[in-house]
């Protein structure tokens, strides 16, 4: 009985999974469907749930911008964000876990509830500060307010609380001071950890849409999302070479995401044997 139990409740959570998943997939998967459509089938009710393999949408949406820089813009704005979102989140987060100063907790808080304020009630003074700086329409623009995060910074903080404190213990013995400590020793621990700050970063500014449209205006320094916006017009918008170009972009981060997933979705790390 009582296997017959676990095996009913196996299958029960299978079914559950599944139907969660498909739920997740279905937009998705409507867009590849649209993407292989006809311009007719995209208004037809009911919806045609078989294409028609259109694949001239696919070189229609590719030539339509120039999605070769849009990508390496992307690229390399995304991997300079994340360099400093992992040098600030492992300097900050070894701070507040480790180090002893007046005020540390006060603003520790302050910097958690950073999370609280829309970044929509930002925008226009944000707007401001970069045009009196000359940061409009540069990378940098696209990259420095973005180097810090809050989400890193705590969940680094968190990790580093739960490292032994022999281990710093024994390197401060050796003359390890806070930065080689934070770099050479907790960095080297929390790998899974900064793996997975780096992915949601990297996520974040690959999906980046308003701040790069409202802060840039030329295509040469422009990332992916705003690509897409080539696509809307005061005629309409064309949905089967729009979403073939939501395809092909998406297809690099979900391909990202499936080799780093383990990363995402659970920590491996542990201390165990750590210290002798």
């Amino acid at each position: 009985m009582t296997r017959r139990r676990i095996r009913r409740g196996r299958g029960i959570l299978i079914a559950v999974a599944m139907i969660v998943g498909l739920a997740f997939l279905a937009p998705l998967l409507w867009v590849v469907i649209t993407s292989l459509a006809t311009r007719g089938d995209v208004y037809r009710f009911p919806p045609a749930f078989w294409p028609d393999w259109q694949w001239s949408n696919y070189s229609a949406a590719w030539s339509a911008a120039p999605w070769l820089r849009y990508f390496a813009n992307t690229v390399f704005i995304g991997a300079c964000t994340v360099a400093l979102v992992l040098a600030t989140s492992v300097l900050a987060g070894f701070a507040f876990a480790r180090m002893r100063f007046a005020g540390r907790n006060a603003l520790f808080i302050t910097v958690l509830c950073v999370m609280m304020v829309p970044q929509t009630v930002l925008i226009i003074p944000n707007y401001v500060i970069a045009s009196r700086l000359h940061l409009l329409d540069t990378y940098w623009i696209q990259i420095l307010p973005f180097g810090a995060s809050v989400f890193g910074i705590f969940l680094l903080r968190q990790f580093f609380i739960s490292i032994p404190t022999e281990i710093f213990d024994a390197a401060q013995l050796d003359g390890a001071g806070p930065l080689r400590m934070a770099f050479q020793i907790a960095g080297p621990l929390a790998r899974p950890s900064l793996i997975l700050v780096g992915l949601n970063t990297f996520m974040g500014s690959w999906n980046a849409f308003v701040w790069p449209y409202i802060m840039t205006t030329t295509d040469s320094i422009r990332p992916i999302e705003v690509g897409l916006n080539a696509f809307y017009g005061v005629n309409g918008t064309d949905w089967t070479t729009l979403s073939a170009a939501v395809v092909f972009t998406t297809i690099p981060i979900v391909i990202l995401f499936l080799f780093l997933q383990k990363y995402f979705v659970t920590g491996l790390y542990s201390t165990s044997g750590a210290v002798r």
